[in-house]
């Protein structure tokens, strides 16, 4: 049997139908958590620690428009059909209440490069504040981790964070941290990538786990559909959700039919809307050179 495949991926609710492919479907697989999410997998890729990534779409154009062939990896699969609700937080008792009050403060984030930090830009640009692109209108303060970047707008280390709205939603009901608005992805929201060695090994082919890898996701999302309530069960056990939010968020998201390939028109619009807010910037790569498999490609 050939070496188990190393997989990142963000220990959140959207994990729940990798989760039953390897519990159920023989997925060929170690399991890396990311809690602080696709920023960090960019650089564990970058340094082979990992051979596949699943994470968020803007975090993967992002780094590729920026360092092309030496990120290290290549978009392979389309893992969630639905846009992201991105949920902008502040503190609990900090006077900012609304969204045009962000402008020129401190933002939380991740890391430089993750999806936290790109859609500040987005957001930037959406509200008009971006004088220069890729100049951001805020201060950036890496935080690395959620709970840093809850305890940085209740400590003012940073005015607001930007981050997954069911994952933020524990933190609004219990007290926590307050939400002040959100924006949602123009685009699929995520992605699965694989390190160059796995996207183009053996003469430009890729690697023969490749596929059996993309079957057992497809029977873990097939799976996830028809056992919704295991779902809610996991994911209010395993994960930092409740059974509530897990079932409300099962109304707003669809897995990809087959994860297999990425649209090469998604990439185009995500590269478009991201060269526009300063992430990326002049001509770069373009979006063929960060497509492994494209979608109806054999």
């Amino acid at each position: 049997m050939s070496s188990p495949l190393r997989i990142g991926f963000v220990p959140e609710h959207f994990s729940t139908p990798l989760h039953f492919a390897k519990k159920y479907f023989n997925l060929n697989a170690t399991f890396e958590p990311f809690p602080s999410g696709t920023g960090h997998m960019i650089q564990s890729l970058k340094s082979k620690e990992i051979d596949i990534g699943i994470g968020l779409t803007e975090g993967w154009v992002a780094g590729l428009g920026k360092e092309g062939e030496k990120a290290g990896y290549k978009i392979v699969g389309t893992y969630v059909e639905t846009p992201l609700c991105w949920a902008i937080s502040t503190g609990a008792k900090r006077d900012l209440h609304n969204i045009s009050q962000l402008k020129d403060s401190k933002i939380g984030v991740s890391r430089i490069g993750s999806g936290s930090y790109v859609m500040g830009f987005v957001l930037a640009d959406v509200n008009d504040w971006l004088k220069t692109p890729g100049t951001a209108p805020f201060t950036v303060v890496p935080l690395q981790t959620f709970a840093k970047l809850r305890e940085a707008v209740n400590d003012s280390t940073a005015d607001f964070f930007m981050w997954e709205h069911f994952t933020s939603k524990k933190y609004y009901d219990n007290g926590e941290i307050r939400r002040i608005g959100e924006i949602y992805t123009p685009w699929s929201s995520w992605k699965i990538v694989a390190s160059n060695d796995i996207a183009a090994a053996n003469d430009n082919n890729e690697d023969e786990r490749l596929g059996p890898m993309f079957e057992a996701i497809n029977k873990g999302v097939v799976y996830f559909r028809n056992h919704q309530e295991e779902a809610v069960e996991y994911i209010s056990t395993e994960l930092d959700y409740s059974a509530q939010d897990a079932r409300e968020w099962l109304g707003t998201v669809r897995f990809a039919d087959d994860v297999r390939g990425v649209e090469r028109g998604t990439v185009e619009k995500t590269i478009e809307i991201l060269r526009k807010a300063g992430v990326i910037q002049g001509e770069g790569v373009k979006s063929e050179e960060m497509i492994g498999i494209r979608k109806g490609a054999s």
